[in-house]
């Protein structure tokens, strides 16, 4: 097998949500198979940055909240004159916010709405044009298992992966005329910030591992293998498939 076709080498990937957790981890995978990385989060990159240039490779930061008004635009634009294109997308900016349904306040899910959904929308709109000029693309957005299931306690959080989901699947028939391929990961319950507090439940976190085959939690670096394969040319004919990161949780 030529494992060229993994190799990033020449291209640059952009990457929400960068700065921990699974966006840390993409990014760091991205630079290790080749690529040059715009890493875009309202923190910065913070240890990010460390990472991907101990691997050769080219950083750039952008500081924004994709959710806070139309800095998508913006963003779009720095981030293909910071190295002359961008080759790939990586949509994993996004928070959820946990509390019954009743007691879900539009507050809350208008943060979440527009961090999860809008912010993402509006950049990869952007994104997409210049792929367009370029002839060529790859578009991942994290997704989630709630892009499946109905979930409990987290509705905007579910109503936001349902849409992206659905993006992904619009976006893939619309634009793979152009050669630019739009998929999504689905990970499991994963070992991040934004299960910090679930995960303070140990009942919970007992009962979620129980229906996990393989027994345990993911860690950001479980999406490492996944994100590398739909950036490269290995995925060249994968288009509008959402790739389960689970542990076999959606085939318990």
């Amino acid at each position: 097998m030529d494992l060229s076709l993994f190799s990033l080498e020449g291209k640059t990937a952009l990457v929400t949500g960068v700065s921990r957790g699974l966006g840390q981890a993409m990014a760091i995978a991205l630079a290790k198979a080749g690529a040059d990385i715009v890493g875009v989060g309202p923190r910065g990159l913070g240890e990010t940055r460390e990472r991907i240039e101990a691997e050769g490779r080219r950083v750039y930061e952008i500081k924004a909240d994709l959710g806070g008004g139309d800095t998508a635009a913006g963003v779009a634009r720095e981030a293909v004159s910071a190295f002359g294109k961008v080759d790939i997308l990586v949509n994993n900016a996004g928070i959820i916010r946990l509390s019954p349904a009743e007691d879900h306040t539009m507050e809350d899910f208008d943060e979440v709405m527009n961090v999860n959904l809008r912010g993402l929308f509006l950049l990869t709109r952007d994104i997409a044009r210049q792929m367009i000029s370029l002839g060529h693309g790859k578009i991942i957005n994290t997704c989630s298992v709630q892009s499946f299931r109905g979930g409990s306690g987290d509705a905007a959080y579910v109503a936001s992966k349902h849409a992206v989901h659905g993006l992904t699947r619009a976006w893939a028939n619309e634009w793979g005329k152009y050669n630019i391929q739009v998929n999504g990961i689905a990970p499991g319950y994963m070992v991040t910030d934004n299960t910090a507090r679930l995960r303070q439940n140990h009942e919970a976190v007992a009962a979620i591992t129980a229906q996990i085959p393989m027994g345990r939690w993911g860690q950001p670096e479980d999406l490492m293998g996944p994100v590398v394969f739909l950036a490269s040319a290995a995925s060249n004919y994968v288009n509008g498939h959402l790739l389960a990161a689970d542990g076999g949780y959606l085939n318990a």
